[in-house]
């Protein structure tokens, strides 16, 4: 087949320790995954976990220590930085529930191939005027540049973390600070709960929720956020 114009490349991300990149299918999110940022955002109970999607070519791969450019975005004037675990979804997910969908909590953990740090940058003021109006959050949540992502890090490397410090600072200055052990639902539930509502895939990413102390960054910032055991990233908003 021919095409009117050239498709668009594969987003991939590097993994480390391989040759191969991870070819991104989807990129899911979860809303309010840890009680205290459910509480900064106005919500004070334990709520089913809710999605949010991002197109995959909003990723920016992070390599290296020194900060990358990540280009602010227009039409806000009100970005905020959430770090998060992010999960890469293997091959092993074709092995579980019905090839991926329905997988239940106990078999989840095999349909993860590895772990990375992420950023889900979002334009809070066009994310809370949908909210006002029941409208979607896809321009608050899915512009371009929008989810700065480091390598991926194979689970038979890292394990299965369930506790551990997640952070994030803001030129050098800590804004966010909780722990893995805080998440409302954890790693496996996360991925059988979503299961539920579609068929997981190999290439899938999901991004598990960020602590509390998100806050407003502009042009010129840099940003370092880690996650204890699987990395850390850093950005330069240009």
């Amino acid at each position: 087949m021919t095409y009117l114009f050239p498709p668009s490349p594969t987003v991939s991300l590097p993994i480390v320790g391989r040759a191969e990149g991870f070819p991104v299918r989807r990129v899911y999110c979860v809303g309010r995954n840890y009680a205290d940022h459910a509480r900064e955002m106005g919500a004070d109970t334990r709520e089913p976990p809710f999605f949010f999607s991002k197109p995959a070519d909003a990723l920016v791969p992070v390599l290296g220590e020194s900060p990358q450019p990540v280009a602010y975005p227009p039409a806000t004037g009100n970005l905020q930085h959430e770090v998060e675990l992010v999960l890469a979804i293997g091959p092993g997910v074709l092995e579980l529930g019905d090839r991926g969908q329905d997988i239940s909590v106990p078999e989840a953990l095999g349909a993860v191939f590895g772990y990375a740090v992420g950023f889900d940058l979002t334009r809070r003021d066009l994310q809370q005027r949908a909210k006002e109006k029941a409208h979607p959050w896809d321009m608050g949540k899915g512009f371009d540049q929008s989810g700065p992502i480091g390598p991926i890090l194979p689970a038979e490397v890292a394990g299965h973390p369930e506790a551990g410090c997640i952070w994030l600072e803001v030129n050098g200055v800590r804004r966010q600070s909780g722990d893995l052990v805080q998440m409302s639902w954890k790693v496996a539930e996360v991925v059988a709960n979503l299961s539920t509502y579609l068929r997981l895939a190999p290439g899938d990413l999901i991004f598990t929720g960020t602590p509390a102390g998100v806050s407003t960054v502009v042009r010129g910032d840099t940003l370092v956020g880690a996650v204890q055991g699987i990395g850390r990233i850093a950005i330069t908003l240009v």
